[in-house]
């Protein structure tokens, strides 16, 4: 199990990082994701926008750092945050609402549809399986380690990359 929570935890940095840059790198992002945050709350304040990119700089530092403890709750709150993710995501489809995904880029324009949903489903059960993972101890190999650390990235990048992806098979 060592080796999934290696590869979960390099996905899930790789992720959250890719998802919080593209939301600070600048004055325009950060507007464009505000907006899109109050097009899907109720709430007109600044509280929810900064609060998510705060978890998921919370999720970067904790689930990068090699300690077992940091590793339990950077899962946990990656988990909860992608759950909470996937909920407001799901009543934004549901309720028909044209709001852009601004989850990897500032730029998109790419409406919010199921593609999002199953997106954040799989991110928050990739969380949850390296939440169980990090109940191990010990990695034996190496080289194994770091070939699950790639992967991790790998699938990271093509996850971030989802509406590029759909887009393509459309």
């Amino acid at each position: 199990m060592g080796y999934v929570e290696v590869g979960c935890r390099v996905l899930l940095v790789t992720v959250f990082a890719l998802a919080l840059w593209s939301k600070i790198s600048g004055r325009e992002p950060w507007t464009r994701f505000v907006r899109s945050v109050r097009d899907m709350t109720p709430w007109r304040s600044n509280a929810v926008p900064v609060a998510v990119a705060a978890g998921e700089a919370a999720v970067i530092v904790l689930v990068a750092t090699p300690l077992q403890w940091a590793g339990v709750l950077g899962f946990a709150l990656a988990a909860a945050l992608l759950g909470c993710f996937t909920v407001a995501t799901a009543l934004v489809v549901r309720r028909g609402a044209a709001v852009p995904c601004r989850c990897f880029g500032g730029a998109s324009e790419t409406p919010m549809g199921w593609t999002h949903v199953i997106r954040d489903l799989v991110l928050t059960a990739l969380a949850v399986l390296g939440l169980a993972a990090s109940t191990s101890f010990g990695i034996a190999d190496v080289g194994m380690a770091l070939i699950a650390g790639v992967a991790g990235a790998a699938l990271g990048l093509v996850i971030t990359r989802t509406d590029d992806l759909a887009s393509l098979l459309r």
